[in-house]
C-alpha cells in the first residue's frame, strides 16, 4: 500500500464536475482576468473566515508583501517573524524592502514565542507576524502593550478555517495573508493567495497595489505590481470552499485516530493544540528520535511522510544577510531535527492510518 503525504487526486475527483462546469463558463465568456467568479470566491471566503474583505492575489508570498506594503512598511522598518516557519514568511517582508527580526518558537506548540516577540520590539519594528502553523492559530492576543505604530500581520497560509476563541484569520491583527498553494486545506490548481482584513481602506489599497497600483485602467496613482487571482483558479477554489468545512472535519477525525493509535507510544511526542484553538490539521506533526532514519524507513515502505521544516530559516543561505547562526534559536533548531509530518488529508482512510502507524512503529524499533 502506497500512502501519499497528501492526496490531491482524491480532492479533484470530488470536485471534478463543479470545476468542469465552471471552467466551461469561463472559457465561453473569456473572462480570464478578474472574471465574476473571482469576486464570488472573494466574498465567500471572507464570509467563511469571518472577515469583511478578501482580495485574491497571485500567491501567498505576494499576499504577505502586499499587506506589508499597504501598511507603509518598507526600508528602515523591521518585522518580527518566527524562525520556525516556511521561508516565505521572511521573504514577503524582505521583498517589501523591510528587515526581518527573527524570534524562537514555543517548544511545545512550535508557534511563535509571544513573550520573545514582545521583547524584540525596538524603534525600528513596525509589525509582528505571528504564523498560524500546521493548522492552528498563534496566540497573538498575548501581544499586549504594543505601541500604536506596531501592526499585527497574520501569516495564515496553514489555517484556513481555524479559529482562536471563536475568531478566524484576520481578526487577531489588522490583516492576514493566506496561500492557496495546491497542498493547503483549500488549494488551487497552481499558485494563488489572498489578503483578508476587515479594514476597508486597507483592502482597497491592497487591491490597487496588486493591480499595477490601479483601480481604473491606465491610471496608476500607486506604485504596484501584477498579482491577481485569475478566474480559472477562482473556479477551483470556490468548488473546494463549498466543501472546506466538511473536509476540515474529516481532518479533525483523522487527527483523533492518530492520537488514539499513538497514545501509548512513549517514543512519539504528539502534537499539542493550544486552549481556545480550533485546529484544522493542515499537518499532523509528531516528534521522534532518530527522525531521519525513521523518515527513510517510512518512505522505503511506501508511506509519504515529510518534514516541515528540515532547515530553519536562519540557517538558510538566502537569509544569511540577517546575521544569525547556529544556536541562535535552539527550540526551532531542535524541532528541525525531530519533527515528522504524517500523511494527512480529508480522504485518508482508517486502514491507511493504521498502516502509517504500523510502519512508523516498525521504524522506531530500528531507531
Amino acid at each position: 500500500m502506497s500512502i501519499p503525504l497528501v492526496d490531491l487526486g482524491w480532492q479533484h475527483d470530488v470536485i471534478a464536475e463543479d470545476v468542469d462546469r465552471g471552467l466551461k463558463e469561463v472559457f465561453a465568456n473569456t473572462a480570464f482576468i478578474q472574471g465574476p467568479q473571482v469576486a464570488e470566491f472573494e466574498d465567500a471566503f471572507a464570509t467563511f473566515v469571518g472577515a469583511e474583505h478578501c482580495v485574491g492575489v497571485g500567491s501567498g508570498t505576494d499576499a504577505l508583501e502586499l499587506a506589508i506594503r499597504a501598511l507603509d512598511i518598507g526600508p528602515g522598518d523591521s518585522v518580527v517573524v518566527p524562525a520556525n516557519s516556511f521561508i516565505a514568511s521572511a521573504l514577503g517582508v524582505l521583498r517589501a524592502g523591510a528587515d526581518v527580526k527573527l524570534v524562537d518558537c514555543d517548544p511545545e506548540s512550535y508557534l511563535m514565542d509571544m513573550a520573545m516577540a514582545s521583547e524584540a520590539l525596538d524603534a525600528k519594528v513596525r509589525a509582528i507576524m505571528p504564523v498560524h502553523l500546521y493548522g492552528q492559530m498563534a496566540p497573538a492576543e498575548q501581544l499586549t502593550g504594543m505601541p500604536e505604530r506596531v501592526a499585527i500581520i497574520e501569516d495564515a497560509a496553514q489555517s484556513q478555517g481555524a479559529t482562536r476563541h471563536g475568531r478566524g484569520m484576520g481578526s487577531l491583527g489588522v490583516v492576514a495573508a493566506t496561500s492557496f498553494y495546491p497542498g493547503k486545506n483549500i488549494g488551487a490548481y497552481g499558485d494563488a493567495g489572498a489578503v483578508v482584513t476587515s479594514d476597508a481602506p486597507l483592502a482597497d489599497l491592497v487591491r490597487k497595489l496588486g493591480n499595477w497600483g490601479s483601480s481604473e485602467k491606465y491610471h496608476h496613482p500607486e506604485l504596484g505590481f501584477n498579482s491577481r487571482l485569475d478566474t480559472v483558479q477562482a473556479v477551483v477554489l470556490k468548488a473546494k470552499l463549498d466543501r472546506l468545512a466538511a473536509w476540515n472535519g474529516a481532518r479533525e477525525e483523522a487527527a483523533r485516530r492518530y492520537h488514539a493509535l499513538l497514545a501509548d507510544e512513549e517514543r512519539v511526542r504528539l502534537p499539542v493544540t493550544l486552549p481556545g484553538n480550533s485546529h484544522v490539521w493542515h499537518l499532523y506533526v509528531i516528534r521522534v528520535p532518530s527522525r531521519d532514519r525513521v523518515l527513510e524507513h517510512m518512505r522505503g515502505h511506501g508511506v509519504g511522510a515529510g518534514i516541515h521544516y528540515p532547515v530553519p530559516m536562519h540557517l538558510q543561505g538566502a537569509l544569511s544577510r540577517l546575521g544569525y547562526g547556529p544556536g541562535d534559536f535552539p527550540a526551532t533548531e531542535q524541532a528541525a531535527t525531530e519533527i515528522l509530518s504524517l500523511p494527512m488529508y480529508p480522504g485518508i482512510t482508517e486502514g491507511q492510518q493504521e498502516r502509517v502507524v504500523e510502519v512508523l512503529l516498525d521504524s522506531l524499533k530500528e531507531a
